[in-house]
């Protein structure tokens, strides 16, 4: 061992984020759906009873922390592997090995693979025997979702916990444990940080912690002290992220006031305030699903039938940011922005839908009529049912005369074609105008 090896402490070097990994249950951040007392997941842990198990989040939500805490926790042998240089040749010797350790001694072996999406098939398919008949407990980690990356067997054999990205109040926690602690953290340090610096660093996390605590450590390691004191001000935590904050309070009218201002850009047919709009909500740090569920929302109410794609693109986009994330998934949901905004406006599903909506509730609900009803079960005939129905399809253009509301709610209708695009206008002529 030379001079150098006998100096060097891995731990000391390793970034704040490693560090201040939880070594129990009790120090882990967040995923109290999963975790919190009484849970499944938690009960395994404790009772050192975990079966095999796949991990899905997104990145820096505590999946491979969760791994050490039970490797921590755990009688069982722990293996770590690496789905990118651990070849099949590998992970036989290792399930070998588990195998040994089990007849022989009595001692179960717990796998470990992070990044499990990177597998391929040859690599599942070596694992899936020992999985199966109980050699090894094999844990997954992925940010990829598991129905697209793994193969049904080893899915069916292994129970699926996902991660949900860190609240506000879960990241501010973990960077004041940070500051507090004096063997792993920043504790030998006295800082002081501006309210303005905590909302940056919490706007800028979106849910990731490691990302926050990367930005605190640069931030208290290059600012001197003044007095003994390390002052944060909201220009160093910006300085630490190489990001301006934005205003932008996720609980307070300002965070309202901004999508009311993206969703009414897009109803308006301006692509260039949607666009900015978009922009200012993603460097603010908003949840890009909240985003992708409010232009689904609006390609229906205020696009709908005019042009049915702007719906298929907002899907587009929302699947788009589960395979992707962020920053990569901006592309397909500008996208779907754009396909809303500029495509032609109609809100008569929701208007039709809202119409409905209250007639039903300020009246009984009418019987069907008999020619509507189920004719297939035994006896149905006797009874009338389905005797008249006319199938549309045996007619002209399928399309036939025909009734199907009840009674006494003929002559009320409901829908309303705008017109407009390639919504068609209503083949039953001019509207009634509603009372109820």
């Amino acid at each position: 061992m030379d001079l150098f090896s006998a100096t060097f402490n891995q731990h000391q070097v390793a970034p704040l984020a490693e560090r201040m990994r939880p070594r129990t249950i009790e120090e882990y951040i967040g995923q109290d759906q999963i975790l919190g007392p009484g849970k499944l997941l938690r009960r395994a842990i404790e009772a050192d009873r975990v079966s095999s198990l796949i991990l899905y989040g997104p990145p820096g939500t505590g999946k491979t922390s969760l791994a050490q805490v039970i490797a921590a926790k755990t009688t069982s042998h722990f293996v770590r592997i690496n789905a990118v240089t651990s070849g099949v040749k590998e992970i036989r010797e290792i399930i070998t090995r588990a195998a040994d350790e089990l007849h022989l001694y009595g001692k179960r072996t717990l796998v470990f693979c992070d990044e499990v999406h990177r597998f391929n098939k040859g690599q599942q398919d070596a694992l899936l025997p020992a999985v199966e008949n109980g050699t090894i407990t094999f844990i997954g980690a992925t940010t990829e979702n598991p129905f697209f990356e793994l193969n049904s067997a080893l899915l069916s054999r292994s129970t699926l916990f996902r991660l949900e990205l860190l609240g506000p109040a879960e990241i501010r926690l973990g960077l004041e444990q940070a500051l507090k602690d004096t063997e792993r953290g920043l504790g030998q340090y006295n800082v002081e940080v501006t309210p303005e610096a905590w909302e940056h660093w919490i706007n800028y996390a979106n849910g990731d912690l490691r990302r926050a605590l990367n930005a605190l450590e640069l931030a208290v390691l290059t600012t001197p002290p003044e007095n003994g004191i390390r002052r944060i001000s909201l220009e160093i935590a910006e300085e630490s992220i190489q990001q301006r904050a934005i205003r932008f309070d996720k609980s307070g009218d300002n965070h309202y006031d901004i999508i009311s201002a993206f969703i009414k850009s897009m109803r308006g047919s301006d692509p260039d305030a949607a666009l900015y709009w978009l922009a200012v909500l993603l460097e603010a740090g908003e949840d890009p699903r909240f985003i992708v569920r409010r232009i689904i929302v609006h390609a229906s109410e205020d696009v709908g039938l005019a042009d049915p794609s702007a719906m298929l693109q907002a899907h587009a986009a929302a699947n788009a940011l589960e395979w992707l994330g962020l920053p990569e998934a901006r592309i397909p949901i500008a996208q779907a922005v754009l396909a809303i905004t500029t495509a032609q406006k109609s809100n008569s599903v929701v208007t039709s839908i809202d119409r409905a909506l209250k007639y039903v509730k300020n009246h009984p609900t009418g019987e069907v009529p008999a020619h509507l009803k189920d004719g297939h079960y035994p006896g149905a005939e006797k009874l009338g049912n389905g005797k008249e129905y006319l199938y549309p399809h045996n007619f002209p253009n399928h399309w036939v005369e025909q009734t199907y509301l009840p009674p006494g709610v003929q002559g009320q209708t409901f829908y309303t074609s705008s017109g407009m695009g390639k919504e068609q206008i209503n083949p039953r002529g001019s509207v009634k105008e509603n009372t109820f």
